[in-house]
């Protein structure tokens, strides 16, 4: 059975959520669009070091506009990780300009070099879709990780997020030096973020795990990369990692390790630290939650959809009176006071 339909509408953002970015320091004027990134003249696939298909092309751009268009993308990515200061940009250089054409949302990713010892970072530009900036400005928000990303009317721009992606991590990283346990409790950690504030679609191919060394045992962060169904698909198990047969490797660490007192344990702590950081940005959250409520995420027959699949596992009649994605994730988020 299919969890979501790809064919995803997009919605614009809402005034009232554009004066929310302004005022948050999101907005900003950038001097690269998603638009003028579409101009491209050629495309070849991009393979990995092992001769894989990435399922992204590296494009080439028309002799006319390459100059000029390098140049604003190393003033965007000046923009992104220092706040535009010129002086960062005297050694960066654009190394190549991807695109993935798989799914619906087909992001850019630049790829910056420093000319003076070969280090180089990522960047990510996208259309500006309500739901993906929604998603972005609630993890910034409700989860452990800052993330850094502005938007120019149709245009966003994101950081890179470092960590090994799910996909490649399952089938490559679960050998004997693996921390079961702590990657298990992690998991459900993750598992009850996503569903809280209703970030979809996050199988293995959507987040990363970032590995913390220790002295004596590493740590682990499940981390969303990918935030495109944030609050838009109309079945509750869509917003629960757990059900992604992709994610199904670190699933069954969590049935051979945790009991079920165990995970009881960690959804509660989850819920605490969630806690915590609605009370340290209170005035954000509301600002962002009105902004939401307001807005069109979603087509109504799926609001209606999830709110009576979320009044059922809830057991209140909460959710009923819900008339968008935003008043669902609010009265979601309502739900810790009674936890």
């Amino acid at each position: 059975m299919k969890m979501i339909d790809l064919k995803k509408n997009a919605y614009p953002l809402g005034a009232g959520f554009s004066d929310y970015l302004t005022s948050f320091g999101r907005m900003t004027s950038l001097p690269v669009s998603y638009a003028d990134l579409v101009r491209y003249s050629g495309a070849a696939a991009l393979y990995d070091k092992n001769g894989e298909d990435t399922l992204w092309s590296t494009l080439s751009y028309p002799p006319s506009d390459r100059k000029e268009l390098m140049s604003g993308l190393v003033q965007t990515y000046a923009i992104l990780r220092s706040g535009g200061d010129r002086s960062v940009m005297a050694h960066l250089e654009v190394d190549r300009v991807d695109l993935c054409l798989y799914g619906n949302s087909q992001p850019f990713r630049v790829r910056i070099v420093n000319t003076l010892n070969e280090n180089f970072d990522y960047f990510y530009v996208k259309r500006a879709d309500a739901s993906r900036v929604y998603g972005l400005e609630l993890e910034q928000v409700l989860s452990p990780n800052d993330i850094t990303f502005y938007v120019d009317q149709g245009t966003l721009i994101e950081e890179h997020i470092f960590g090994i992606p799910g996909d490649i991590f399952i089938a490559k990283y679960m050998d004997a030096n693996l921390n079961e346990v702590r990657l298990a409790k992690e998991f459900v950690k993750f598992n009850e973020r996503c569903f809280l504030r209703l970030l979809g679609d996050m199988h293995s191919s959507n987040f990363v795990v970032d590995v913390v060394m220790d002295f004596e045992e590493n740590s682990y962060r499940i981390r969303p990369i990918d935030f495109d169904q944030q609050s838009y698909e109309p079945r509750r198990i869509v917003y629960l990692p757990q059900y992604y047969k992709e994610n199904n490797a670190i699933i069954q660490l969590g049935m051979r390790h945790l009991t079920w007192e165990s995970v009881q344990q960690y959804q509660k702590e989850e819920r605490t630290l969630i806690k915590k950081r609605m009370r340290s940005s209170d005035f954000r959250l509301e600002a962002l939650l009105c902004c939401m409520e307001k807005d069109e995420l979603s087509p109504p027959a799926n609001v209606r959809q999830l709110a009576e699949e979320l009044a059922d596992f809830h057991k209140t009649d909460e959710f009923l009176s819900c008339h968008s994605m935003g008043s669902l994730v609010r009265t979601s988020l309502g739900q810790l006071k009674k936890s």
